[in-house]
């Protein structure tokens, strides 16, 4: 029988989640700001700190006890921009994608922005192309506000990002 699980991640997850997070900057380098290689040689202890910040929650996605999903909500902490939150390094492996495991995901980003005393509005960034992930979004009431032509560059390629926002207060 198949189980999910979508738990917080902590320390004692960083090797899975540190394969999970190589896999999907590989897989999938235009989806991410950072890029594999400068993420390939960072130590256990690196993921262990990224798991352990208490500015933001990291959510696994288990499906029968393998991590396929991840993503991190990460709280803004300056006096004047903590009534945000924003999505971050939002990723399902590619043989489980359409399972509905990131609808979860990010629907759990939310249960938990709503948890935190200061937040009333959660942001994203989703590629421009990306036309089933920006459908995801909207579809749990994220509304587009801009687009940032050239956002990234990978070798001479660029590539547009669209920023959404969802309030929830």
């Amino acid at each position: 029988m198949d189980t999910l699980e979508i738990r917080i991640l902590n320390s004692l997850d960083a090797s899975e989640y540190r394969h999970i997070r190589l896999e999907s900057l590989k897989g999938n380098p235009e989806s991410f700001g950072s890029s594999y290689e400068e993420e390939k040689n960072l130590s256990i202890d690196d993921f262990k700190d990224k798991l352990s910040s208490l500015d933001s929650f990291t959510f696994g996605a288990f499906h029968d006890n393998e991590l396929v999903g991840i993503v991190t909500l990460k709280q803004e902490r300056l006096i004047k921009l903590r009534h945000r939150a924003n999505i971050v390094a939002m990723y399902v492996s590619p043989h489980k994608r359409n399972l509905g495991i990131g609808r979860k995901l990010i629907s759990r980003c939310i249960e938990q922005a709503k948890l935190l005393e200061h937040i009333e509005q959660i942001y994203l960034t989703v590629v421009s192309t990306n036309t089933s992930a920006k459908n995801l979004y909207l579809s749990l009431g994220f509304k587009s506000f801009s687009e940032e032509v050239r956002a990234l560059k990978i070798n001479d390629t660029y590539i547009d990002e669209e920023h959404m926002v969802l309030f929830i207060k």
